[in-house]
């Protein structure tokens, strides 16, 4: 059970992103086979549609922390000592974390003090609080995420490495080692 809930929490932008996608996908299939054979829609769905994608988009830039897929200009700390990369790393990922906190402080202060409660959502009625909720949680899941990245790479000496340069690297090996790869179109 303790692995379980571990598991969850760890991986809970993953699980949120496949939800949300899965529902704005299904939403918006099911709202054009609607329209296009029944001449009907669901009222709410657009609106449901978009708040999802907008809580998808949220929640995988949090995803894409945790997995070290921002995008990093890094290219220029090869002319320099191992020492200045990391230095400056970990800078940016100071003024990240400040970034985030300072946003994460004044969505908050506008979602729950500023906003109008009489705010609601066009076709679902539902207070628009609910919907901007997502700026603190997600900017307060990216903090999370970059402790604990900075905690595995200086703490734990766990090499941090972005699926994407991942497999370009596998790809790389793979035709030094004299495997072919194949690209669609080209004979």
């Amino acid at each position: 059970m303790k692995k379980f809930l571990f598991n969850l929490i760890n991986n809970i932008e993953n699980y949120l992103c496949q939800g949300l996608l899965v529902t704005f996908v299904v939403l918006l299939f099911l709202q054009i086979i609607l329209r296009n054979f029944f001449d009907y829609s669901i009222p709410w769905g657009d609106e449901l549609a978009t708040y999802a994608f907008v809580w998808f988009a949220y929640f995988g830039a949090a995803y894409a922390t945790k997995m070290s897929a921002h995008n990093r200009v890094t290219f220029q700390f090869k002319m320099f000592p191992a020492w200045v990369e990391t230095f400056c790393a970990v800078l940016t990922d100071l003024i990240w974390i400040g970034f985030n906190l300072f946003f994460v402080y004044m969505s908050y202060d506008f979602v729950f003090n500023k906003m109008n409660l009489f705010w609601k959502s066009q076709t679902m009625g539902v207070p628009m609080k609910y919907f901007y909720f997502i700026l603190p949680i997600a900017f307060t899941l990216m903090t999370i995420r970059i402790i604990q990245n900075n905690y595995l790479r200086f703490v734990r000496k766990v090499d941090l490495i972005d699926p994407e340069a991942q497999a370009l690297d596998e790809i790389t090996k793979g035709e030094a080692a004299g495997e072919t790869t194949q690209v669609i179109g080209k004979k």
